[in-house]
């Protein structure tokens, strides 16, 4: 595909605090945090507790996490994006695409409203808007969105535009996900889907997040080829006291041992970047929680990040809503 017309691609991600330190970090997590979409309690009840509380005790917590993965180029998910940019930049240079792509994050720099700004400054016809979470969910998509709508509110000047809104079900990504788990995983090996999880009251009000989490992680174990009784599929952390969407990844963890379980392979397909979540949480602490509860052996997959398959269903993506 050949085409004159200038098009604007924007790689959109969750966001990264500016350094390792509790200061950034706290900055990153008022912004994040006081998304409704992340949390809707009422801001006369939830603030107080936000400044007084959760953020300086968290944040202190965070860097010392943030420092253990922190790395030259910055956090993680921001130098992986941006290998994910360059990469994608060129795939649509060689399908002869006038392309130009800029990297948003919902929350944290760079900002939805600097690459909506660079789009319009450099004069696209067009912009597509792409989301990397597979699976939509209003606390992750929908909050992405509102802040494109924010970052187009302020200017005068806007193009045609559209989201890819989700890819869960994509041959390209399921089969991406399939080729790096055949690659890593043993024979022996229970492999455990794991996603981020969102409150059970988003999904009584709407939300089809676990729907979406579903239909990709029965479309990779069908293609697999596993048994019901060498995988399943869990939702990770949880914050506060209500009730999230399960079976909690921890727990499940702390138990899997004790139901003959005993070497695990965990993958998170809903991440595109590996991150904080993952690296930390996922391989690290809930490595130890495993392997503490009688667990032989343990590993993660990593996410897909700029691997040539993955930029490759990126640019395929973006070419499908060019046709």
């Amino acid at each position: 595909m050949n085409t004159t017309k200038k098009i604007g691609i924007i790689l959109a991600n969750l966001g990264t605090p500016d350094a390792p330190q509790p200061a950034a970090i706290s900055r990153y997590l008022w912004e994040f945090l006081t998304d409704p979409r992340v949390v809707d309690l009422p801001r006369w009840k939830w603030y107080p507790l936000l400044k007084a509380i959760i953020l300086p005790m968290r944040s202190k917590r965070i860097a010392r996490n943030y420092q253990s993965i922190w790395t030259e180029q910055g956090s993680p998910l921001l130098a992986i994006t941006k290998q994910q940019q360059a990469g994608l930049q060129a795939y649509l240079t060689e399908q002869g695409i006038n392309a130009q792509v800029e990297i948003a994050m919902t929350y944290g720099n760079p900002s939805m409203q600097s690459a909506v700004k660079n789009l319009l400054k450099n004069e696209m016809e067009r912009i597509i808007v792409l989301p990397l979470y597979p699976q939509y969910s209003s606390t992750t998509t929908g909050a992405l969105i509102d802040a494109f709508n924010r970052a187009i509110a302020q200017e005068r000047n806007i193009v045609p535009f559209e989201f890819i809104h989700s890819y869960h079900l994509d041959e390209n990504y399921i089969n991406a996900l399939v080729d790096s788990i055949k690659v890593r995983l043993k024979p022996d090996e229970f492999l455990l889907f794991s996603y981020h999880g969102i409150p059970l009251r988003y999904e009584n009000m709407g939300d089809y997040y676990r729907q979406h989490c579903k239909q990709t992680t029965i479309a990779i174990v069908d293609k697999l080829g596993l048994t019901e009784n060498q995988w399943n599929m869990t939702f990770q952390s949880r914050f506060g006291r209500e009730e999230w969407l399960q079976p909690y990844t921890d727990h499940f963890l702390e138990e899997a041992a004790s139901q003959g379980i005993q070497k695990i392979a965990v993958i998170c397909p809903g991440f595109s970047v590996d991150c904080l979540e993952t690296l930390e949480e996922i391989e690290v602490e809930n490595k130890e929680t495993f392997l503490n509860h009688g667990g032989v052996s343990y590993h993660y997959i990593p996410a897909l990040n700029a691997e040539k398959a993955h930029i490759e269903m990126m640019g395929k993506l973006v070419l499908d809503k060019l046709k």
